[in-house]
């Protein structure tokens, strides 16, 4: 055990003095933190209690104002109406504005086109979706418009909308969850583990390795055979050095995921924190059957990217895995990536408990071992 123990620290220290280890095992993994938190903080629209805040620009929108409000409202959208818009220097423009025609009320009387402009600073994947309810919410608001004005003789007045919302609706639609209702994580609860799970598994397959492969050409792992060290004693001190750093990795993104960018990391941090470490386990080895298989230093790192690289995506590393199609989604639930992945949403997006992570665990574990095995198996001195 003593034998391991000085090898594997000895190693982690060696590979910690690497000028690119240390780039891609502490500096990047925040970069990515914060710009994939940020582009993707819109994915699921962070609909509240009090709705999404949007800016309406209406120059004396008259009493139609409050009939759209109520639409609008009712779409989930938080209105603050403004006559016009004014953006003190060194605060940020409105995430979303809806500019509406001046004279609001007085231009739909007259029976005059009134235009909408939407604009809004969400990703791709929710802007449509945004642009569907400020749609339905208007539409919704224009017939009501209508009916009220025909059903009343008189011109139509705020009073005529308010007895409008009052009645009765013919057809109601009840809409209630089947099940728990799961909210697909986005912005940095998304990006800080999953940036977490895929930058580990890189420097593990392309640092771990190459160092692996450096180490054969040059003749240092067969100095250590020459060592009083058994076969075992080496190659379990290979893999307990990339546990290390692995492990220290992770260590040092939990504390800037926590301290920096105020992640929160769910009711059961201890069970996040042995997902993580089995994780580790499963990087290392990775790293180890990488570097042995590879025959030149540009296999293992070519490879390492690759791989590290497609599992990242195909895991749900990179989006979160319900707005992929449905043949990712089944893919991501045989990669280690796509088990981690899953794991640490149950644990902080879902807080399912620990219990529901026991099949992920379990897999990783078993997925560990077997790698471990075959690295084993084809580590070689020279």
């Amino acid at each position: 055990m003593r034998e391991m123990l000085f090898i594997a620290w000895h190693d982690a220290k060696y590979q910690l003095r690497q000028g690119s280890t240390l780039v891609w095992a502490f500096l990047m993994p925040p970069v990515f933190f914060y710009f994939i938190g940020t582009m993707t903080s819109g994915v699921s629209s962070g609909i509240g209690a009090e709705g999404v805040p949007l800016t309406v620009i209406a120059e004396s929108p008259g009493f139609l104002q409050e009939q759209i409000d109520l639409r609008l409202r009712d779409n989930d959208f938080a209105p603050e109406w403004v006559e016009e818009l004014f953006v003190v220097e060194g605060q940020e423009a409105p995430q979303r504005t809806l500019t509406l025609g001046a004279e609001l009320t007085d231009q739909v009387m007259a029976g005059e086109r009134v235009t909408a402009v939407f604009e809004t600073k969400a990703s791709a994947l929710t802007r449509d979706f945004e642009l569907i309810r400020v749609q339905r919410g208007i539409y919704t608001a224009l017939a009501d418009i209508v009916v009220a004005d025909l059903n009343f003789d008189a011109a139509l007045t705020a009073a005529d909308l308010v007895a409008l919302n009052e009645v009765p609706r013919n057809l109601q639609l009840d809409v209630s969850p089947a099940g728990e209702r799961k909210k697909i994580p986005s912005g940095f609860e998304q990006a800080i583990p999953g940036i977490l799970v895929m930058f580990t598994i890189l420097v593990l397959l392309t640092t771990g390795a190459t160092m692996l492969v450096i180490e054969r050409k040059q003749g240092l792992l067969r100095r250590l055979a020459s060592a009083p060290f058994s076969r075992r004693d080496v190659i379990a001190g290979k893999w307990g050095g990339r546990m290390l750093i692995a492990v220290v990795q992770i260590s040092v993104a939990l504390l800037v995921g926590t301290f920096v960018f105020e992640m929160v990391w769910g009711p059961d941090f201890a069970t996040v924190v042995l997902v993580l470490t089995v994780w580790a386990g499963f990087c290392a080895s990775a790293g180890l059957l990488l570097g042995s298989l590879a025959n030149t230093e540009g296999q293992a790192s070519g490879l390492g990217v690759l791989t590290a690289n497609g599992l990242a995506a195909l895991g749900g590393c990179w989006w979160p895995i319900e707005v992929t199609p449905q043949w990712m989604q089944m893919i991501q639930k045989i990669t280690p990536t796509g088990w981690t992945m899953d794991a640490m949403h149950k644990l902080i997006s879902f807080q399912s408990g620990a219990a529901s992570v026991i099949p992920q665990l379990v897999l990783l574990v078993a997925a560990t071992v077997i790698l471990a095995a075959l690295a084993a198996k084809r580590f070689q001195y020279q």
